[in-house]
């Protein structure tokens, strides 16, 4: 019999005031692309998908990237003359939705994030229970900023 939990968490982070060199760095955003599903317990399907954004209106610049994971999507979208962010999350299995905030909040250095988790598709019928969200993630929680390199994610400690 089928279970009607919800399809999944879709988590939304609108980061102000960001650092605006983070928001111009190409590698950064394809590193958290190719990182984050891996830290959350996602899948991978593809590589990320990121590039630069120069449309229209000059200021509105920026890195715009995408990754398709087995259980749905991630994608950023950086506008690094106004020192904004959007990312998007969503998933159709539970994930430490706090942890990926933290996460993106420090490594973007947003002094002034929005966040919004909507449990989508909550009649949706499910048929097999979820798997556990596993815990091989960094520690970012005392952290002034996460470093994301070389499929490596490093946290640099608050100082005295």
């Amino acid at each position: 019999m089928a279970n009607t939990a919800g399809f999944g968490p879709h988590l939304t982070l609108d980061l102000a005031d960001c650092n605006p060199e983070k928001l111009a760095d190409f590698d950064l955003v394809f590193d958290v692309l190719n990182n984050l599903p891996d830290l959350i317990g996602m899948t991978k399907i593809t590589q990320p998908y990121v590039f630069k954004y120069a449309g229209l209106v000059p200021e509105d610049k920026g890195i715009t990237g995408f990754i398709v994971i087995a259980e749905s999507h991630i994608s950023i979208h950086t506008f690094q003359d106004k020192n904004y962010v959007f990312i998007d999350l969503f998933s159709c299995k539970p994930f430490d939705y706090e942890y990926a905030k933290q996460y993106l909040i420090k490594t973007f250095e947003s002094k002034s994030p929005t966040i919004h988790v909507v449990e989508r598709g909550i009649d949706f019928p499910r048929s097999a229970p979820q798997r556990p969200i596993p815990d091989v993630r960094p520690d970012v929680s005392d952290a002034t900023e996460a470093v994301v390199a070389q499929d490596h994610v490093y946290t640099l400690a608050k100082s005295a």
